[in-house]
Parts: structure tokens; C-alpha cells; sequence
């Protein structure tokens, strides 16, 4: 008796495109401000401000088109909280590291 194949990727876009939305945000604005202090010239950088105001709707609509790539909603939430989480340590630590508090 044969399996009945199920797809490689579930449509439970509702909860992908939430994730993307809220999480996917979340993370471009931790990226962002990773660059801010590890990009070139520091923090206090000429014209950083603007370009990383610029930048954050890339990184976000980047992450929120490819959340629909997830299996499920729940893999989506899971990576996606996980990765926000490991971003906004590393930009909570930073200034440690880089001697500026």
C-alpha cells in the first residue's frame, strides 16, 4: 500500500507571514544595528544613521519573502525566534567588546 505524499512545503502561510512580519522585523532592526557597530567606521560614522535607516526594510522584506520557504509556521517561528535572539545578544554585547559603553 502506497503512502499518500504530502508536500515538501505546508500552506500554513498565515503563521509564516506573522513570523515574517513581527520576527522578521525584529531581526532586520538587530541586524542593522550590528552593522552600525561592527560596519566601517563605528558607530559614530558620517551618513551610517541614514544608510541603516535605508537598510532595515531590506533586510526585513529579505527575511519575510523567504519565510515562506519554511515547512511549516512552527519551523518559521522556531528559526526565525531563535535566530532574532541570537542577533539581539550579539547587539546587547557588542559594546563590551568593543570597549564603548
Amino acid at each position: 500500500m502506497a503512502k499518500p505524499k504530502t508536500p515538501a512545503i505546508q500552506p500554513d502561510w498565515i503563521s509564516k507571514t506573522l513570523a515574517g512580519a513581527l520576527l522578521g522585523f525584529a531581526l532586520a532592526v538587530a541586524i542593522s544595528g550590528l552593522f552600525a557597530w561592527w560596519g566601517p567606521g563605528g558607530i559614530g560614522a558620517p551618513d551610517k544613521v541614514q544608510f541603516n535607516m535605508w537598510a532595515i526594510p531590506l533586510y526585513w522584506m529579505t527575511v519575510w519573502s523567504l519565510v515562506y520557504l519554511f515547512r511549516t509556521g512552527l519551523r518559521a517561528w522556531l528559526v526565525l525566534g531563535s535566530a532574532t535572539t541570537a542577533a539581539h545578544v550579539a547587539l546587547f554585547i557588542t559594546p563590551q567588546i568593543l570597549g564603548a559603553a
